[in-house]
């Protein structure tokens, strides 16, 4: 019998099939170990954890040893252009993954009257090369079974790379790759047609709570800072020009500074010179890039509201900018932000959800990264509820900053925080991701090596002392989407008012 499907056919199904695949990795639980090379729970002298040392949360046995990890380290190289590569080779399956992120492309580096640009330059790399067409390189790609990404956020500090595909044709898609990353023109039909999408997504985006909330909540959390822009606007649509996103290509996307990670089926020594080769066209500039100013904590509180008539629902976001990626009460944060809203198990879930019914999801996070990012937390509740929902995230972040957390839940929030952890260490993109990270941010060498043993470490003092800093209701900044007419008067007690329209007008 004939097969309806050629061998390009299958190869694409297998790579994505491949790429979809979920890696479980069983924890080591009552002294069985896991055969990964990557986990040691029990010290040397230690042939099992004894039943006494075990005990039971939810059903599911959790060891009270401290896990113990040693992270496989990538082989790394600096080419000669200043890019620095580094590879974790994995060959249990036939693929390779690989990232590149370039430093100062992103849009916290924009020109005041030019933002959207690194967004929209990312945007238009794929869309054609001096040797290849928009058409041609999504045929190219779809043909070798591969995918090709670039981006490059608002309020990012770099901008992103990112490939994947079958080791056996690697050479083929990586030049794909650097074709889109060298050699992109930038035409001017293909930008007009991002521009109509662009507007279209832009419509969408302005009938979601959730988009406004995000909108409104970064303009006021981070005020004159660059990041207090988070999307397009019609204007900054409009002002797109093809020549100006090739003279951000140009002046931004240099090697100096640059981070590749690759993870897969590779061999680094066979690899490194063949990148050597490939890189070497791509040449150093005096592009020197200067790290982003922190945005400041605003000090009084405030609210905003975004008034959208008649709706149903109050999508609430409050916060105040907290910390970077490299501050010492990064750990800290990360395990109070895990108790109060990291979760559904953490307490803003249990209250606002299961014990009130006010919401089907409520949360807590915080961003870190280059400059300091907000801690934040928010969820969408039924309109008539908006003044009960308020009284119980106040209760909640008052708690936190009052009473210290009880031993058993703050056992239980860090066991979570390290489980988490511990399952990610079985993919080898995550494990790139890891070095990547710690490469990024000039993080310890054993950084990832001691993290489960630093999350163990934080006591209910320490969570305390970062909920004090933090969480602070009186310089709360409280964004509400929804019926304002409804809600002006209950949020009224949290601030003063602000009112803004669907377009971002201020109305009141």
């Amino acid at each position: 019998m004939k097969t309806m499907f050629g061998k390009d056919d299958i190869r694409r199904f297998c790579v994505r099939a491949i790429f979809g695949i979920l890696c479980v990795m069983i924890l080591p639980v009552l002294g069985i170990e896991s055969d990964s090379h990557l986990l040691a729970q029990a010290p040397a002298s230690d042939k099992g954890v004894s039943a006494s040392k075990v005990e039971r949360l939810n059903l599911a046995p959790v060891s009270k040893e401290i896990l113990r990890v040693k992270l496989p380290s990538p082989v790394e190289a600096t080419l000669d252009n200043g890019v620095t590569v580094m590879i974790m080779e994995d060959h249990r399956f036939p693929t390779v993954s690989l990232q590149l992120q370039i430093n100062g492309a992103g849009g916290i580096h924009e020109p005041s009257n030019q933002r959207g640009l690194a967004t929209a330059t990312a945007q238009m790399m794929r869309e054609g090369t001096k040797s290849r067409s928009s058409k041609q390189i999504a045929e190219d790609v779809d043909k070798l079974g591969a995918t090709l990404g670039v981006f490059s956020g608002f309020g990012s500090t770099t901008a992103v790379l990112s490939a994947s595909g079958l080791s056996d044709n690697f050479d083929e898609w990586f030049g794909l790759f650097m074709d889109v990353l060298l050699n992109p023109t930038f035409p001017a039909d293909e930008l007009e047609k991002m521009k109509t999408r662009l507007r279209v997504q832009l419509r969408q985006q302005r009938s979601q709570p959730g988009f406004l909330a995000n909108e409104r909540y970064d303009r006021v959390v981070y005020g004159d800072h660059p990041a207090a822009v988070s999307g397009f606007t019609e204007e900054s649509i409009a002002a797109l020009a093809s020549e100006a996103l090739a003279t951000w290509h140009r002046d931004r996307y240099v090697p100096q500074g640059a981070l590749l990670g690759i993870a897969g089926d590779v061999t680094a020594k066979e690899l490194i010179p063949k990148l050597r080769k490939w890189f070497a066209a791509w040449k150093k500039t005096d592009l020197r890039v200067s790290p982003p100013a922190d945005p400041k904590p605003i000090a009084a509180q405030k609210v905003s509201i975004v008034d959208r008539p008649n709706s149903v629902q109050t999508t609430l976001t409050m916060g105040n900018i907290a910390i970077d990626r490299v501050h010492p009460d990064y750990i800290g944060l990360t395990v109070m932000n895990r108790v109060l809203g990291g979760g559904p198990a953490a307490r803003l879930f249990i209250n606002l959800r299961e014990e009130k019914g006010y919401t089907y999801g409520v949360y807590s996070y915080f961003s870190a990264g280059r400059y300091a990012g907000p801690w934040t937390a928010g969820g969408d509740v039924r309109t008539e509820v908006t003044d009960g929902a308020m009284t119980e995230f106040m209760k909640e972040f008052n708690r936190m900053r009052d009473e210290k957390v009880p031993p058993a839940e703050l056992d239980e929030c860090k066991r979570s925080l390290v489980a988490n952890f511990a399952l990610s260490l079985e993919q080898p993109t995550q494990l790139l991701s890891y070095a990547l990270t710690r490469k990024f941010y000039n993080l310890p060498v054993d950084y990832w090596d001691t993290y489960p043993a630093k999350l163990m470490a934080v006591s209910a003092d320490e969570v305390q002392q970062v909920a004090r800093k933090y969480i602070d209701p009186g310089s709360m900044q409280i964004v509400a989407v929804g019926d304002a007419g409804k809600i002006e008067e209950i949020l009224g007690k949290y601030g003063p008012i602000e009112v803004y329209d669907i377009e971002g007008k201020k109305m009141k």
